[in-house]
């Protein structure tokens, strides 16, 4: 007896009872995928144009077919392990040092039992956040000139004046410190919320087994949201070769180029700056390849070390 078209009725039986039953619900879901369509989907066509020599007047389908060419002169180029060094690089202090900061605040912010003062510094860690990108730099341009507040505080500790932004081996520490500085109050609202699900019978069941505040951040509240750390840990790494372009460009200078310039910065200027369209295109899409590399290993990873993964 051929069972195939008796189970292929019965699923699409599920199918429409289910469209039927959840109606409302698909109906305010259609507006978002409608955008990631139009906007997201659709766009990635002209990707092609990176196996193009694109002219604007040719168009996409008139353009000439080259392959891989535009990649193999990104990898021949001399700007190319500079740029893989720098995105690499900033992208791995910013995983070391602002990952954990907002998962540290969250814990702290947890463990404060006054209200009004609990409150109060939410709301000055969340204000960077709403701050202008242009503000923010402007603000650590007038810090880091000669005579600005932190050479000051140099002065204050018998270090000479120096213009610190000018100086390449001071880049990438205050484009850090800034980036934990302006997002660690906002990125912690995850983790508190997180840190409210934790069942407070564990803590319970914890001071009786006589664990001090430590231990019970070590064995229950860490444990209760690992969870949302992990998928956090992956979206993160899946971006490990993105780096926003607006403020390294609204940072760097010709002295810093050797450690400022990243892939981002290098498409900006190669494709809208110089107008080469397939070249920037193909850098970026290369970028986009080694992200989705990294979101597919750190997923891997995850599944097979623990109980967490994005499927």
């Amino acid at each position: 007896m051929n069972l195939k078209p008796q189970r292929s009725m019965k699923l699409k039986t599920r199918i429409r009872t289910g469209f039927v039953r959840d109606r409302e619900l698909l109906l305010m879901l259609l507006p978002v995928v409608v955008y990631f369509f139009v906007f997201h989907y659709i766009p990635m066509y002209g990707a092609s144009i990176a196996f193009r020599n694109y002219s604007p007047a040719r168009g996409f389908a008139g353009s000439p077919w080259v392959g891989f060419v535009h990649f193999i002169r990104f990898f021949r180029s001399v700007y190319f392990e500079r740029l893989m060094v720098n995105t690499v690089l900033l992208n791995v202090l910013a995983l070391a040092f602002g990952f954990p900061a907002p998962i540290i605040l969250a814990l702290l912010l947890n463990e404060i039992k006054n209200r009004w003062f609990k409150n109060s510094i939410q709301t000055i860690t969340y204000l960077p956040h709403f701050i202008s990108l242009v503000v923010i730099i402007g603000l650590l341009r007038e810090f880091t000139v000669t005579s600005g507040l932190i050479n000051d505080i140099r002065v204050l500790m018998g270090f000479a004046r120096r213009p610190l932004l000018q100086l390449p081996q001071y880049f990438r520490t205050l484009y850090v410190t800034s980036e934990i500085w302006q997002t660690i109050g906002w990125n912690s609202i995850i983790y508190l919320a997180a840190l409210s699900g934790v069942d407070t019978q564990l803590y319970e069941a914890a001071k009786i087994d006589g664990a001090n505040r430590w231990k019970q951040t070590l064995h229950v509240t860490l444990p209760g949201i690992q969870s949302t750390v992990i998928i956090l840990l992956i979206l993160r790494m899946g971006r490990m070769f993105t780096i926003g372009f607006e403020k390294i460009i609204l940072m760097y200078n010709p002295s810093t180029y050797s450690v400022a310039d990243v892939i981002s910065t290098f498409v900006y200027r190669s494709g809208l700056l110089e107008m080469n369209f397939s070249f920037s295109t193909a850098v970026g899409l290369f970028n986009s390849v080694l992200n989705f590399a990294m979101l597919l290993l750190a997923n891997r990873l995850s599944k097979r070390y623990s109980e967490t993964s994005l499927w």
